[in-house]
C-alpha cells in the first residue's frame, strides 16, 4: 500500500479510500465485513462513510455495519482512519422535525453524538460536511466544531461539495478563530468530470486540503460499459446509462476503451490511476460491493500509466484548462 499525508496535515492516509455507501443497501453485512478486512489487510486505513448512508428509512445503516466490525476488536478501529459526514436529514419519511439536517451548531452536536454510537467508537478522525449550508455561517459552524475537538470526539474537519470560494471562507474564518480549518474536500472528479481542475482543486491546493475525488469511474462510465454491453454483461444504468445516451459522450467512451485496448489496460483501473497522478489528489474513493471489484480498486495502486497513454486520455477528456484562463484571457 503507498501512503501520503492527508493534505497539510500529520496524519497519514491510504491512496484508496474505501467507501461504503453500498454497504447495507446493497452490500450485506458479512460481505461487508469481510471487505474492510480485506482493505485493512492490503494496508488500506482510510474509511469513509456518511450519516445518512443507508438511505431511506434505513438511514444511519452503514456506520452501524461499520460499527460492529470495530466491535470485533484486531486493532480494527485502531488502524483505522475514520471520515464521517454530517449535513442530510436523518428524519424518517413523514416525521420531518426542525434542526435535524444541515450544519448549526445544534445539529452538528446531535449528529455527532449520533455518529459516535453507531460507529462504537469514541472518536471520529475526519468529520466532513456533506454539503455546503448556506443558511448556516461559517462562525457558528467552527465554534461547535471547536467544542468537539477540545472533548475530543473529532480530530480534524472536511468538506464536500464546496466550491472553490466556499473552501476559502471557510478556511479564511477558521483562521481568524486560530483554528487548523478544512484540511480536506471531497468532490466529484473523474477523467469524464473535470471541472474541479477550475476552482475546486486550486483552492484545496492553497489552503493545503487534501482531494479526495468521489465517484472516480463516474457511475461506471469509465468502467469498460461498452465492452461489457457487448459481452452481455449487467445492462448500464442510471449516470452511465444516461451520459451513453448522449452520441458524443458514447463517442468519447468508445475512444477510451480502445486506447486502453491498444495497450491491454483495464478501464476501471486506468480511471483509479489516472486520478493518481493529478496534482493536488490524495486518493480517490472506492465503493466496492464485492471482495473482487476491491482487489480490482487495489490492482490500480500498481499501475504505471505511460506518457503516450496519459496524453490520449488527455485528448480524449480534455480538462478545463486553468482559472481564469478558461473562461476569460
Amino acid at each position: 500500500m503507498k501512503y501520503t499525508q492527508l493534505g497539510r496535515t500529520g496524519l497519514k492516509v491510504s491512496r484508496l479510500v474505501l467507501g461504503t455507501m453500498n454497504f447495507g443497501p446493497q452490500t450485506d453485512e458479512p460481505t461487508s465485513h469481510g471487505i474492510l478486512d480485506t482493505a485493512l489487510d492490503a494496508g488500506l486505513n482510510f474509511v469513509d462513510t456518511a450519516n445518512v448512508y443507508g438511505w431511506g428509512e434505513n438511514k444511519g445503516r452503514t456506520e452501524e455495519i461499520i460499527g460492529t466490525w470495530f466491535a470485533q476488536g484486531g486493532g480494527r478501529r485502531e488502524k483505522t482512519v475514520l471520515a464521517t459526514k454530517v449535513y442530510g436529514s436523518m428524519s424518517r419519511e413523514g416525521e420531518t422535525w426542525p434542526n435535524e439536517d444541515r450544519l448549526s451548531a445544534l445539529n452538528i452536536r446531535r449528529a455527532v453524538e449520533a455518529s459516535l454510537k453507531r460507529l462504537q467508537t469514541d472518536h471520529i478522525d475526519v468529520y466532513q460536511f456533506h454539503h455546503v449550508d448556506r443558511r448556516t455561517p461559517f462562525e457558528e459552524i467552527w465554534q461547535a466544531v471547536d467544542v468537539l475537538i477540545q472533548q475530543g470526539k473529532i480530530l480534524y474537519a472536511g468538506s464536500s461539495n464546496f466550491p472553490g470560494y466556499k473552501i476559502a471562507q471557510a478556511n479564511e474564518t477558521a483562521a481568524r478563530r486560530g483554528m487548523v480549518g478544512l484540511v480536506s474536500e471531497q468532490c466529484l472528479y473523474n477523467l469524464a468530470e473535470r471541472r474541479a481542475e477550475m476552482e475546486v482543486i486550486p483552492a484545496a491546493q492553497e489552503y493545503g486540503l487534501g482531494v479526495i475525488p468521489w465517484s472516480p469511474l463516474h457511475g461506471g462510465l469509465l468502467g469498460g460499459v461498452i465492452k461489457k454491453e457487448a459481452e452481455g454483461g449487467r445492462r448500464t444504468s442510471g449516470r452511465s446509462a444516461d451520459a451513453l445516451a448522449n452520441s458524443s459522450v458514447r463517442a468519447q467512451v468508445q475512444a477510451y476503451e480502445d486506447l486502453l485496448d491498444k495497450h491491454g489496460l483495464e478501464p476501471g483501473e486506468v480511471g483509479l490511476a489516472w486520478l493518481l497522478t493529478r496534482p493536488g489528489v490524495t486518493g480517490p474513493i472506492v465503493g466496492p460491493r464485492t471482495a473482487e471489484q476491491l482487489d480490482s480498486a487495489l490492482r490500480a495502486l500498481e499501475l504505471e500509466l505511460s506518457e503516450e497513454v496519459l496524453a490520449g486520455l488527455d485528448e480524449i477528456f480534455p480538462g478545463p484548462g486553468p482559472s481564469p484562463e478558461a473562461f476569460a484571457w
